[in-house]
This record gives C-alpha cells, structure tokens and sequence, in this order.
C-alpha cells in the first residue's frame, strides 16, 4: 500500500490549467490521469508516457478524487 497525503503533490492555481487541479509542477490534471485509469490504462503505462511523473504522484490523483467525492454532498445521479 502506497501511503501518500494529496496535499503533498496536488494544487490549483487560477494561472495554470484554467484552476484544474494539476500534479504540482506539471500542467497535467488530476482528471486526466483519473480518466486514463477510468479507461484501463494501468499506472504503468502512465508512467512510461509519463516518464517524469512518479508512482506517488498518480496515487495522489487517486486519493485526490476520493477525498472530492467524499466530501461532496450526495445527490441523485442520472444515467
């Protein structure tokens, strides 16, 4: 188990990604490594696009998106 703290690798600035949450130091989103995970790539083939991100950083993305949804009021999805 990877125990990582979000805060540590995840920020947002208004400047940078129109204040998408990014990988700090990157232009890369949040969303988009939770959408490739979303589609099945595996972290290892992020990180091989990616060769310059780490292991901690894309689970910082993950705990990232949980801790959104967790703090998030509950409310009615449609499909």
């Amino acid at each position: 188990m990877i125990d990582v703290k979000w805060q540590d690798y995840i920020t947002a600035d208004p400047a940078i990604m129109v204040g998408k949450p990014i990988i700090k130091g990157t232009r890369i989103t949040v969303e988009l490594i939770v959408e490739k995970l979303g589609y099945g790539e595996t972290v290892e083939e992020i990180l091989n696009d990616y060769p310059h991100l780490t292991h901690e950083q894309i689970y910082a993305c993950l705990r990232f998106a949980a801790h959104t949804v967790h703090s998030r009021r509950s409310r009615k999805l449609v499909a």
